[in-house]
């Protein structure tokens, strides 16, 4: 294939599918926002599945810089109720097909293994054009303009590329994160950090969740899960960290003090987290020279998927490119019908799981009772 590939984004899955053109031999670059691969922190952990994530590593060659980056042991599942007590601990035995990595770490490892000068920084994309058929035009918030025959658009929830393809905008799911960290937790917080345990620890409730996960190191890494309108959150003052904090601790009054532990002692300032999603049947007509891939695609609540499939597709589309070299429309349409199929089928069983635990009277027990089963249904809400 000649034509050179525009990817729009250099998140997990516009990454991987860049390194997996670059293994088959085809040039693309990826043009990303941010200045630099360090602007800003890149999020926690995250568990890269057997039957997706893992596939893309593979198809990029990277099986064993991936087993280099693997923190052991964080496969272990808890589950407590809202007074502490423990309904379920799972050990990691290592069998669990789910291996934890740091995404900062992930990403990092996809930027090594590319050629220098692939990914350019500090290209914040404002639109993009159709110029004549299967031809685009993408325009930098400077001004700047590139052409293209083949625009991957790989730019997250707010897509730029997505308008060429289709009108849909994501809508709020009606829940939230506020993510807090704790650091040194053993020595600084151990009843906290006895409650986590080794790994991720879940404590739903209806309405409310505090998921907490062991990270590199000695840091915990706290998501509260609120049920709350987006005017609930627009009335708490996240700018002052200290009373936003207290805000939102007071919505999980009577819980055990080890448990509130992790909003109320946070080491950071609170971060308010909205879930947008696109409808899960989200899709669009085929047209020439562009595609997408990732939440850009497919953007769900977090639900334990997102990267994976991010990762996935971007491995699946460059594997149909270089299948395809001398029809591009063969491959993006091969690619679109198999994406397509996936991405909804996950997202509708994450929503009927999801839905499942929050309609239950006692969803700390009906999540126990499902994962001391099979513990591969949503286990990490990144």
């Amino acid at each position: 294939m000649t034509t050179p590939v525009t990817i729009i984004g250099a998140g997990l899955g516009g990454l991987t599918l860049a390194r997996v053109l670059h293994v088959h031999g085809i040039a693309a670059t990826v043009y990303e926002a941010e200045p630099s691969p360090a602007t800003r922190g890149q999020g926690g952990m995250l568990d890269i599945h057997d039957y997706n994530g893992q596939i893309a590593v593979e198809a990029a060659e990277l099986t064993n810089e991936f087993r280099g980056i693997i923190l052991e042991g964080r496969q272990a599942i808890r589950i407590l109720d809202q007074n502490g007590t423990v309904l379920l601990d799972k050990p990691d035995d290592g069998s669990g097909g789910r291996p934890e990595v740091q995404r900062g770490e992930l990403r990092q490892m996809l930027l090594d293994s590319l050629p220098a000068g692939t990914v350019q920084w500090d290209r914040k994309v404002s639109g993009a054009r159709a110029l004549e058929e299967g031809s685009y035009e993408v325009t930098f918030a400077d001004g700047s303009t590139v052409g293209t025959g083949l625009l991957v658009g790989a730019d997250g929830a707010w897509s730029r590329v997505r308008p060429l393809l289709s009108p849909a905008a994501p809508e709020y799911t009606g829940t939230s994160f506020v993510e807090t960290y704790l650091f040194e937790a053993d020595t600084r917080h151990p009843a906290a950090a006895k409650a986590v345990g080794g790994g991720g620890m879940f404590a739903p409730t209806p309405g409310t969740e505090i998921h907490a996960h062991r990270e590199k190191g000695d840091t915990v890494h706290t998501y509260a899960v609120l049920a709350r309108s987006l005017d609930w959150f627009a009335a708490v003052d996240f700018a002052d960290p200290a009373a936003a904090t207290a805000r939102v601790a007071r919505e999980f009054d009577g819980w055990a003090p080890e448990l509130t532990a992790l909003i109320t002692d946070t080491d950071t300032a609170p971060v308010h987290r909205p879930h947008y999603a696109l409808p899960l049947d989200h899709r669009w007509d085929r047209r020439p020279g562009v595609t997408l891939v990732g939440d850009a695609a497919h953007l769900a609540a977090p639900n334990g998927e997102g990267a994976n499939l991010a990762m996935l597709d971007g491995a699946e589309l460059g594997k149909a490119l270089a299948a395809h070299p001398d029809s591009v429309e063969t491959a993006l349409a091969e690619y679109e019908q198999a994406m397509f199929a996936r991405s909804t089928e996950i997202a509708t069983e994450a929503v009927e799981f999801f839905e499942g635990l929050f309609d239950s009277d006692n969803p700390a027990q009906h999540m126990s009772d499902i994962f001391s089963g099979e513990a591969g249904t949503a286990n990490s809400h990144a």
